[in-house]
């Protein structure tokens, strides 16, 4: 079980190298792709990076210790990095937020930890799937509503409230393809069945988007997924005593 756990770590360690960090940065180095699609890129990789924490590991503890693993060594290393100077052209990051791979790494690996303890730890393994599904709703979902709101959204959110302008157009491209997410995720990963998969999606996307809406200073990599699963669970509930 040991080397299982380690050559699942090996495993983890080397999708984060060469699926989420290394084509982003090529993509920007080598390529025209605009800096918000190649975050966003970034972003979706990150987010599907829980399946594997989910599948490759014995105990939810021990895929907790391999979620930690990325920021005992990441964490000090782009520490370094970005007192280089090439490196805000290199990296994909928001112009004027020194800091914010390291801050995205604290609150993506803290929010995939506490989903962990709660739905696979305290709720045992058969609850599992719902940290998928609200991962994924999250990862793609954001992503969506970041590119559809930058390239067409013309209507504003209520402003003054945000702590930058988000807009209608985006928040619909949030709730549709977190409806999606929800949807293939339950059907394919979760073996639910299709109806309740898609009553669920339907019910629950508009959620994600507005608590994507409302969380500020990059919470919704925490809020978001919570939220979502909480959403999921009573529902789920519902069906199994409805017989589904």
């Amino acid at each position: 079980m040991l080397r299982s756990d380690l050559i699942g770590a090996g495993i983890l360690l080397a999708y984060y190298i060469f699926v989420v960090a290394l084509p982003p940065l090529f993509l920007k180095l080598w390529t025209r792709v605009p800096r918000e699609v190649a975050r966003k890129l970034h972003h979706i990789a990150y987010s599907l990076s829980i399946y594997p924490l989910l599948t490759l590991f014995s105990s939810w503890y021990v895929a907790i210790a391999a979620a930690s693993l990325l920021v005992v060594i990441g964490y000090p290393a782009l520490l370094l990095i970005e007192r280089a100077s090439w490196y805000q052209s290199r990296f994909i990051q928001r112009k004027g937020q020194k800091g914010e791979l390291r801050r995205q790494l604290l609150w993506v690996q803290g929010s995939f930890a506490l989903m962990i303890a709660l739905f696979w730890g305290l709720l045992g393994v058969r609850w599992q799937y719902i940290v998928a599904v609200s991962v994924t709703a999250w990862g793609f979902g954001d992503a969506a509503a970041a590119l559809v709101g930058k390239a067409f959204g013309r209507r504003i959110v209520w402003p003054r409230f945000l702590k930058e302008p988000k807009t209608y157009e985006g928040t619909a491209a949030m709730a549709l393809v977190s409806a999606i997410a929800i949807f293939l995720t339950l059907t394919l990963y979760a073996s639910k069945p299709w109806p309740m998969s898609l009553i669920i999606a339907l019910l629950v996307a508009p959620v994600c988007a507005l608590v994507e809406l409302f969380s500020r200073w990059g919470l919704d990599t925490l809020t978001v997924p919570l939220i979502t699963a909480l959403a999921i669970m009573p529902l789920t509930l519902l069906f199994r005593l409805l017989g589904w």
